[in-house]
């Protein structure tokens, strides 16, 4: 092994002070030259064990060979036979606890790059394969209707449409996407991209039907039994928002963290030339400790606000965002309050947020999540000074099919119940999959949901 560097070759990115002023991408992206070196420290193991630690089984080793031998079309071919949103994947996935976690490089040393690496291919393929035909497969007569077109919905859809299935997708907003277009900001996640992605999957033949909301346009039951629909997909994600229930949340400038990304990225509150309305920020509290915080801290910070706080009741050992997303943010200037829990809002004569009130806390035993249980600290408070709390604590699924749709079953959460291994709901031909099973959750575990979801499909309908 000549190439035996033991660290990962770096992520060219904007300054931290310059990128803190403006939605461009942070992270650059690998050179030709930086990705075969990155490409170099893959050792080939016999038994890939990078590839039992991806949710939609990325033939890794395959494709970063073709690497090396400079064949980036082979590569990402090989990229796209399992997984339909590379460029996506690379840049979002939490490769750190799934692939490259099990990456025997990792043992001494980082482990190779992957997500880097197929981000930089998938990068190249829309640059240079873009205006390729894409073959359609032959039809085999049979319909399957997509409800919701996040992550796990495009990958069910792109799926079954490769085997002949006439796929549509029903989104209940106006474009496409899911939570990859209004909830991951466009500095992590470029919207172009995430539309190229959809693109690709309308080539192959899948349609997409916007502003239709399931339960209320249509039901289940008038897809299946008037439009003809063989079995349906749902894949509506967790977008209902979850608050605390403490006093003050009715004040004016207290907001979810759904509602706040919803404006700036689907809605473009970022830019002069749209008139969506957003508050003027000085001094941000975000409540929670998970990539979406992340998000909305860093949104609010290249929004103007001088002071943005990162509120978690846990330290930082056991925030459930990615160390790159926490790495960021802290560059950035975004202040982290560890083992802090608001009790209450505060507003003036005006019904304004002034401040908020925060309890200290410590750690005790762990809880069912594995992490240890925050205690509040007795006559530990303290006033925050802030114009706009944003509640980042998870979501849940919206209750709109559930509560429409005869027979269907969901748990004490809302979540939707389905069989372990096929995905199939408590009524026969609908199956369902990612954060409406799962509550808030990543983009790849939808993605790997999707995928046994149209496996599934495909064998019930083949019957």
């Amino acid at each position: 092994m000549a190439n035996m560097r033991l660290d990962k070759v770096a992520m060219p990115s904007q300054a931290p002070e310059v990128r803190n002023k403006n939605f461009d991408e942070v992270a650059l992206g690998y050179t030709l030259e930086d990705a075969k070196e990155e490409a170099s420290r893959c050792l080939h193991c016999k038994n890939k064990p990078c590839v039992n630690g991806c949710p939609v089984s990325v033939r890794i080793p395959e494709f970063i060979a073709a690497i090396n031998d400079d064949d980036l079309e082979k590569a990402y071919e090989i990229i796209k036979s399992t997984n339909s949103l590379p460029a996506i994947c690379g840049r979002v996935c939490p490769q750190e606890t799934q692939c490259e976690s099990k990456c025997v490089r990792g043992i001494k040393g980082d482990p190779v790059g992957i997500g880097r690496l197929e981000r930089f291919v998938a990068d190249w393929a829309m640059e240079h394969c873009g205006k390729q035909e894409v073959r359609k497969p032959e039809p085999n007569g049979k319909k399957v209707a997509v409800i919701g077109s996040g992550p796990s919905g495009l990958t069910c859809a792109g799926d079954l449409a490769k085997k002949g299935y006439a796929v549509t997708i029903f989104e209940a907003f106006h474009v496409a996407g899911g939570v990859l277009m209004y909830g991951i900001p466009e500095f992590r996640l470029p919207k172009t991209i995430v539309q190229n992605e959809i693109a690709e999957l309308q080539k192959l033949g899948v349609q997409i039907e916007t502003d239709m909301v399931i339960g209320k346009v249509l039901s289940i039951d008038e897809l299946m039994e008037e439009m003809g629909f063989d079995a349906v997909f749902i894949g509506t994600g967790a977008g209902l928002p979850r608050f605390m229930n403490i006093d003050g949340e009715s004040l004016l400038g207290v907001l979810s963290s759904n509602e706040f990304l919803t404006r700036v990225n689907l809605m473009k509150a970022y830019k002069p030339e749209y008139d969506t309305p957003i508050r003027k920020m000085h001094n941000v509290a975000i409540v929670g400790g998970g990539n979406v915080a992340m998000d909305a801290a860093r949104c609010s910070k290249r929004l103007g606000a001088e002071n943005v706080y990162i509120v978690y009741r846990r330290s930082e050992a056991e925030m459930p965002a990615r160390n790159e997303e926490i790495h960021h943010a802290k560059e950035e200037g975004i202040q982290f309050m560890m083992l802090s829990n608001p009790v209450r809002i505060n507003g003036d004569e005006n019904g304004r947020v002034q401040s908020v009130t925060c309890v200290k806390m410590e750690l005790g035993e762990p809880d069912e999540s594995g992490r240890r249980s925050p205690i509040p600290i007795a006559n530990s408070e303290f006033d925050l000074p802030v114009d706009t709390v944003i509640m980042a604590l998870g979501g849940s699924p919206n209750p709109l099919i559930r509560s429409t749709t005869k027979g269907l079953e969901s748990n004490k959460r809302g979540c939707l119940v389905v069989h372990e291994d096929t995905l199939q709901t408590t009524r026969e031909g609908v199956y369902a999959g990612g954060d409406a099973v799962t509550g808030a959750a990543t983009v790849i575990l939808a993605m790997g949901a999707g995928k046994t979801a149209a496996k599934s499909i495909d064998e019930y309908l083949s019957k």
